[in-house]
């Protein structure tokens, strides 16, 4: 600014500070280990013979320092040995930082001074809470899934999220909910899909959401399926009636157009074979006569007419 007042044109406007870099994404990749049962055995010898020399060689000096030092060699190797059991997974941490991951089966070694992260690969199952959700019709009803997944990336799983257990439980019940809520427990229409009458698609859409939303925590997810799908308690009496409903009007509607073919074919077949020439009034009451018992829902009473048939 000048000292009339003016502002100064020619001012430099600084650029905001730039906010922190994201952290790199931690990915699994093979630890460096050494073949355990060798360190083993030479842990065993090296404490023997450590234990030997400082119990014959306890009035050497020489000896004694040995032994000591034997034993406390041997007991720091032994503490890098690490098993590893079919369906699990060691992550190892050294100070702080990853350095790979064993999956390996058997005995290994590694630095005494890492970190291990015991970690399940084994195949999970997750089963949601009973979920009070609205349908997309605005309809509550009570619905429940089980998810089967497994961990894929032991690094994502430890260093990308805070618990990968509690992460999957969160995300999929988060799934459940936002899928029943985008569809109608039945559909009203042609080609709309329903939770009731589409199990198939809308598990297999829930199985890809699911899989989109633990994927930062290196889980894959193997099969969602709905173990529960109803309307809610407060309202199942009533939408039990809706549906009865419909039905007896669908199962009205295929006898009625039942009954109609069976009248077209009937008076098809009284023209060819010239049996009777009815006139446009004694047709439609042939066609009423007919739908009458076709259609009806009690026994009726047949009426002979002796007469002709136009009396």
């Amino acid at each position: 600014m000048t000292d009339d007042g003016a502002h100064d044109t020619n001012a430099v406007i600084m650029p905001a500070a730039a906010g922190p870099a994201p952290a790199a994404e931690v990915t699994e990749f093979p630890a460096t280990t050494l073949p355990g049962w060798p360190v083993l055995w030479a842990s065993i010898a090296g404490l023997i013979v450590g234990i030997t020399l400082t119990s014959v060689g306890a009035k050497i000096p020489a000896e004694l320092a040995i032994g000591i030092v034997l034993i406390v060699v041997a007991s720091v190797t032994s503490a890098g040995l690490t098993a590893v059991a079919p369906g699990q997974a060691r992550l190892l941490q050294l100070l702080g930082r990853y350095t790979g991951t064993i999956r390996a089966q058997g005995l290994q070694w590694v630095s005494p001074l890492t970190k291990r992260h015991k970690i399940s690969t084994k195949v999970r199952n997750h089963e949601t809470g009973l979920a009070k959700v609205n349908d997309a019709d605005g309809n509550p009803i009570d619905i429940a899934a089980v998810v089967v997944w497994q961990v894929a990336d032991t690094g994502k799983a430890v260093f990308g999220v805070d618990n990968f257990q509690t992460f999957v439980a969160i995300q999929t019940e988060t799934a459940v909910r936002r899928v029943a809520s985008s569809y109608p427990y039945d559909a009203h229409g042609e080609g709309k899909l329903s939770l009731r009458e589409n199990a198939e698609e809308i598990t297999a859409g829930l199985a890809a959401e699911i899989a989109a939303r633990v994927r930062p925590a290196g889980v894959v997810i193997k099969e969602a399926r709905l173990t529960r799908l109803s309307y809610a308690a407060e309202i199942a009496n009533v939408m039990l009636r809706r549906q009865q409903a419909s039905a007896v009007v669908a199962a009205r509607q295929r006898i009625v157009d039942g009954a109609v073919g069976m009248v077209e074919s009937a008076l098809d077949r009284l023209a060819a074979d010239g049996v009777v020439d009815l006139d446009p009034e004694r047709k439609a009451a042939m066609v009423s006569n007919m739908l009458v018992v076709l259609c009806s829902e009690h026994p009726t009473q047949p009426i002979v007419n002796t007469g002709t048939l136009y009396q």
